[in-house]
């Protein structure tokens, strides 16, 4: 996983799975990219960042089940905290958190819990019910989708369990394009 240089081959996989072929129309372009990576203090991972300045700055066609939001958007049920939201703070986990089912949990596990849902990651998108696919863009993970629900967060990738994808933006977009369930490690 390279999250710093965009492989040709990934991109052409991405252009493949969305079917994209409107000459550019439906990016962002790289003047709005650079703007929201300055607006935020951040850089955003390839091959991601290529993808919504080159091909598609969201797609309804998905990846997750609702579609791949822009960049900047937040899904439907996510209320009105987007205010609370700091990408340039790292994201802070580095493995799986149940918090549900935790009986370790912390008295700060409410301030931990909140910088899970609001740093360092941008929103990709919902699957329904409060269970949201986010990409890292700051901290340890940087680069790596994770699934974010209201009882727990969990990384996508086979290094992970869970799943058998690849990680990273692309790993998980080929994952969806194969017709895989997320969950499909045995």
């Amino acid at each position: 996983m390279n999250i710093d240089q965009a492989d040709p081959a990934e991109l052409a996989s991405l252009r493949a799975a969305f079917d994209i072929d409107d000459g550019g129309e439906s990016a962002l372009g790289w003047e709005a990219v650079h703007a929201f990576e300055a607006d935020h203090g951040i850089v955003l991972p390839e091959p991601y960042r290529t993808f919504v300045a080159e091909m598609t700055d969201g797609s309804c066609s998905g990846p997750p089940d609702y579609g791949l939001l822009p960049v900047a958007d937040l899904p439907g049920d996510r209320g009105d905290d987007e205010r609370d939201r700091d990408l340039s703070k790292p994201f802070p986990l580095t493995e799986a958190w149940m918090w549900e089912e935790d009986p370790d949990a912390s008295d700060d596990s409410d301030e931990v819990l909140d910088e899970v849902y609001n740093h360092g990651s941008i929103v990709l998108g919902t699957d329904g019910c409060a269970m949201n696919w986010h990409l890292v863009v700051t901290g340890p993970h940087r680069g790596h989708v994770w699934l974010i629900t209201d009882v727990g967060a969990v990384p996508f990738g086979a290094q992970f369990g869970f799943t058998t994808g690849e990680s990273g933006f692309a790993g998980w977009v080929r994952h969806w394009a194969a017709n895989k369930p997320w969950h499909d490690a045995a």
